[in-house]
This record gives C-alpha cells, structure tokens and sequence, in this order.
C-alpha cells in the first residue's frame, strides 16, 4: 500500500513509501525509489493520521491474503 507523499516520505531520499506488512503495532515500511530501497518500521500513527488510514487497511488486506 502506498503512501501518500503529503503523509510521508522517504526521510533518507524523499521517495514515496510503500506499507509491505503490518502487526498490531508496527507497519512496516520501504522507499520505493530503487537507488534507495530502505525499509523503515514505524508506529502505527507515523503518518499523522491517528492510526486511522494506513493501518487499517493494512490490516484488512493482510486477513484477505489467501494463506499459503
């Protein structure tokens, strides 16, 4: 899930970031500019959102990921 650049960037180059994997109190990050490529954990609110946008739907899609 991507990040929208007015919420968040990359603190190292300034990319956008991609949300790849969530638990109940992380997300887990990573830039998506491919001379950077860093990955970043963050708190569930890093975004300014109160926890409200990104997390959720993180959430959502990961228990609608068929197991494998």
């Amino acid at each position: 899930m991507l990040v929208n650049l007015a919420d968040g960037k990359c603190p190292t180059c300034g990319g956008q970031l991609n949300i790849f994997f969530a638990d109940e109190a992380t997300l887990y990050v990573e830039c998506t500019k491919f001379e950077c490529l860093d990955e970043f954990n963050l708190e569930i609110d890093a975004f300014g959102d109160g926890g409200i946008t990104y997390w959720p739907q993180m959430m959502a899609d990961l228990a609608n990921e068929p197991e494998a």
